[in-house]
């Protein structure tokens, strides 16, 4: 399969190897709605850095591992934690990141926020070796919740609710495909089905373009997929150095450009898609 994109289209977006807080491999990326780009590191370090790239700042810490990120429609920040095993919270209006929920999970991963119907979805990844895990649901005002779809899944990684709210796109890392779960009519989950496989051969993010169609990106080896049901599944681009695209994890859009975190390195990555065939 041949890239739609040279390597060219893709550069260092931000490089903080030398700022303190260090960028520390950094996994979860969003754009907040003022256009800075926030991540998470190893070190449990949130940061925020300008729109521009000019420069970056910590914002909380909590010693932990911080995975995928979300906001909340007020600005609020949703951070996954690998050492804490829970969601943690950074309150706009406070400046506060305190521990939100964690309701029995094993491994947060991914977390994606429904504001129009009150809910925090997160992925379980569960464990490497053996299906596991599913998808846990909090409710947004308390915390309080649990596990949603108890149907295992192979590393449930990163998600994406479908524009329409009918369900949720998930990765399964080891299996290399993306799954949709529904929301039923009464909120629950329903049975997942595979939306493509052959995402070869650890995808990890995923996003929704604002056509519909749907960006992967794979930890390894460095590439980024589109989806589309009119063409199927394209390679977009390949970093076969893994230098800048260097173990994509979650990725995230602003204008037309795609930043992924670079958990090999310390530095955000971004993808210029203005050249992207339809």
């Amino acid at each position: 399969m041949e890239p739609l994109l040279p390597m060219s289209a893709a550069k260092v977006f931000y490089d903080g190897i030398f700022d303190s807080p260090r960028l520390a491999h950094p996994e979860g990326v969003a754009v907040h709605a003022d256009g800075s780009v926030w991540c998470g590191t190893e070190n449990g370090d949130l940061v925020r850095i300008k729109a521009d790239a000019s420069a970056m700042a910590g914002i909380a810490k909590n010693d932990g591992f911080l995975l995928g990120l979300a906001f909340d429609a007020a600005g609020n920040c949703y951070a996954c934690d690998l050492r804490h095993a829970a969601i943690f919270r950074y309150e706009a209006a406070t400046g506060a990141f305190d521990r939100f929920a964690d309701g029995g999970i094993a491994v947060p991963n991914y977390p994606v926020v429904d504001d129009a119907n009150g809910w925090l979805y997160v992925s379980d990844s569960h464990g490497w070796d053996e299906p596991g895990g599913g998808i846990y649901r909090y409710d947004l005002r308390t915390g309080e919740g649990g596990l949603w779809s108890s149907t295992p899944m192979h590393f449930a990684n990163g998600m994406a609710m479908a524009p329409d709210g009918s369900g949720l796109y998930v990765v399964e890392s080891t299996a290399a495909r993306l799954s949709f779960v529904p929301i039923a009519a009464d909120g629950s989950a329903g049975a997942p089905r595979v939306v493509t496989n052959g995402l070869s051969q650890v995808p990890d993010g995923v996003l929704v373009m604002p056509n519909g169609d749907l960006m992967v990106s794979c930890y390894e080896p460095g590439r980024i997929y589109r989806y589309s049901e009119r063409n199927g599944l394209e390679l977009v681009i390949h970093d076969p150095n893994a230098v800048i695209l260097a173990h994509p994890t979650n990725i995230a859009l602003t204008g037309e450009r795609l930043i992924t975190a670079s958990l090999g390195r310390w530095h955000l990555a971004e993808v210029d898609l203005s050249a992207l065939p339809g």
